[in-house]
């Protein structure tokens, strides 16, 4: 009996062994797809007189597309903290939270229907204080776009639906 669990005991030791060997911090591309829970997003439009700030998207969901500024809360960040952030870190620009504007969820399901990505996004008005327009690592480009000429075809689909309600409060 002794020597059965002893052999037991051994394969246990080697199991756990191999399971923490294999343990790795995930990148925050991998903790985005296929999310254990909805991930909080903030987002901010920027207007200038007629004119609205996007940012052309370098990752999905969305890569290609235009939007508004914006990005995932960090763990301890307040939502206008991150909003704030996020347009710093994109756009280059220091911004004044001027209110909420909308809530969002969004869902993305894969060919198979599982969800691959799930963001619930709270959106803000804001206004720029400071700061140089500088495309950030993650977008391809950053631009004043006047509020008539924005195509609709080449936004993210959220932001496309966010902007069509907008349009008299922006305008």
């Amino acid at each position: 009996m002794l020597k059965n669990f002893s052999k037991r005991f051994i394969g246990f030791k080697l199991l756990i062994k191999l399971a923490f060997n294999n343990l790795r911090v995930m990148t925050t591309e991998e903790q985005r797809r296929y999310p254990q829970a909805p991930l909080v997003g903030v987002g901010v439009v920027i207007v200038k007189g007629n004119e609205i700030l996007l940012v052309k998207r370098r990752k999905e969901p969305g890569k290609g597309l235009w939007s508004i500024p914006g990005g995932l809360v960090l763990l301890g960040e307040r939502l206008e903290e991150a909003a704030k952030r996020e347009v710093k870190e994109e756009t280059g620009l220091n911004v004044k939270i001027i209110k909420l504007i909308d809530v969002v969820d969004v869902v993305y399901r894969d060919k198979d229907g599982k969800v691959e990505y799930h963001y619930v996004i709270v959106d803000y008005l804001g206004k720029p204080v400071g700061g140089q327009i500088t495309p950030g690592s993650d977008v391809e480009e950053v631009r004043w776009f006047k509020l008539e000429d924005v195509d609709q075809s080449q936004l993210t689909p959220t932001f496309a639906e966010l902007f069509n309600r907008l349009q008299n409060l922006i305008s």
